[in-house]
């Protein structure tokens, strides 16, 4: 089985347009290789405003009696480049892509900036060749079971409830370190309340390192 094949197992959705599929997995680098000029940035850009509408319905009805700020921040959660990265590693994504050379040999596969993007692309090709209905039964269905763990995920919103009741005070979070190649950076980040160090984290990106780093200073304080 090939791997726009495998793919359409995978997520359970058959193309009826095929090309929509290989357009989906065609990155700039190998659209540029190649000659076939097409890639699928226009497909995540789609996809990203289709994504953001079917969690945003999802979590409308998932939580009727929440307030709009809270609402946000789940949306933010799901929808950020961790999250769809890790859901774009669960689908196997990453083996599946068209990659240039170039791409491929700085690590493309794994990178989650380039997985995020991808899944969105994806999600923009499942609307135009399927329609809304079978965009959110694809997206309904990875947000329904990533609900329960929002929770657990949101470490900073953990961290400044929990210091606001202790200290009236929010935490204040500082980069201390940005290293690797502009295409692979790895970011330290400390997070503080007043001078005093409450935790430290990494991550591939400002926002991933200080939730790691709110996680563990909630792993100290608790």
């Amino acid at each position: 089985m090939d791997a726009p094949k495998e793919l359409e197992s995978t997520i359970g959705y058959r193309f009826k347009d095929q090309g929509l599929l290989s357009l989906a997995l065609s990155h700039k680098s190998f659209a540029s290789e190649s000659g076939s000029g097409a890639d699928n940035e226009r497909l995540e850009f789609l996809g990203d405003s289709v994504l953001a509408s079917v969690v945003a319905h999802a979590l409308y009805e998932a939580y009727p009696g929440e307030p709009e700020g809270t609402l946000s921040k789940k949306k933010s959660l799901l929808v950020s480049r961790p999250s769809l990265a890790a859901w774009a590693e669960e689908l196997g994504l990453g083996a599946r892509l068209y990659l240039g050379v170039g791409e491929e040999s700085t690590g493309g596969r794994t990178r989650h900036s380039l997985l995020s993007n991808a899944l969105e692309a994806l999600i923009g090709a499942v609307f135009l060749d399927g329609g809304y209905g079978a965009a959110e039964r694809f997206v309904g269905a990875w947000c329904r079971g990533r609900l329960g763990s929002l929770l657990e995920t949101d470490h900073k919103s953990r961290l400044q409830e929990l210091l606001q009741k202790k200290h009236k005070s929010p935490p204040t979070y500082e980069l201390t370190s940005a290293a690797g190649p502009d295409h692979d950076k790895t970011f330290a980040v400390l997070v503080r309340i007043g001078p005093r160090e409450l935790g430290r984290g990494t991550g591939k990106n400002k926002k991933e390192a200080e939730q790691a780093a709110a996680r563990d200073a909630l792993s100290r304080l608790t």
